[in-house]
């Protein structure tokens, strides 16, 4: 535990280094340290405590970047168990928190367009379970007016990301 800690720890200095420093050989390690992390085989369950546990904005813009990367890996694909986690947990993160950066809620947003574009043919016991927009996104309809926003920039840009090639 202690040594999920520290390593939290340092990716939100990395974080920091990356997206607030001037010095651009301090954000050129920063970045070459994080690069590394999104190809770590223990990147998942980073981004998830990043997440839950991480004190900036600039952490969970990159837990939610790498997740965006993960689900869009063709070589070496999410098997769809961790693909439906990750969909439910993103939903469930925003409907939680509702108040988060406009930048981390955009891209957690792009995350789950992407999530359902990609897993938008697999099926799950004859169930596609990446179809059951409607209903995920009638939860933030008809709660209060940040999760209606919510709600409608998620129709919004799955309807972009579907639209591209």
């Amino acid at each position: 535990m202690a040594d999920h800690v520290q390593s939290l720890a340092q990716l939100e200095i990395l974080c920091k280094q990356l997206y607030e420093t001037t010095d651009t050989t301090t954000r050129l390690q920063a970045e070459k340290a994080l690069v590394e992390f999104t190809n770590s085989p223990d990147c998942l369950s980073k981004c998830q405590l990043l997440l839950e546990r991480g004190s900036s904005s600039y952490s969970q813009l990159l837990a939610a970047t790498c997740l965006s990367k993960l689900v869009s890996r063709t070589s070496n694909p999410l098997p769809l168990e961790q693909r439906v986690d990750i969909r439910n947990y993103v939903l469930n993160y925003l409907a939680t928190r509702p108040k988060l950066a406009s930048f981390v809620t955009q891209a957690l947003i792009q995350l789950y367009a992407r999530i359902t574009k990609l897993g938008w043919f697999d099926c799950q016991k004859e169930d596609y379970v990446f179809r059951n927009v409607i209903a995920d996104v009638t939860r933030f309809l008809q709660d209060s007016v940040e999760h209606c926003i919510i709600g409608v920039t998620i129709l919004s840009q799955l309807t972009n990301e579907i639209n591209q090639v």
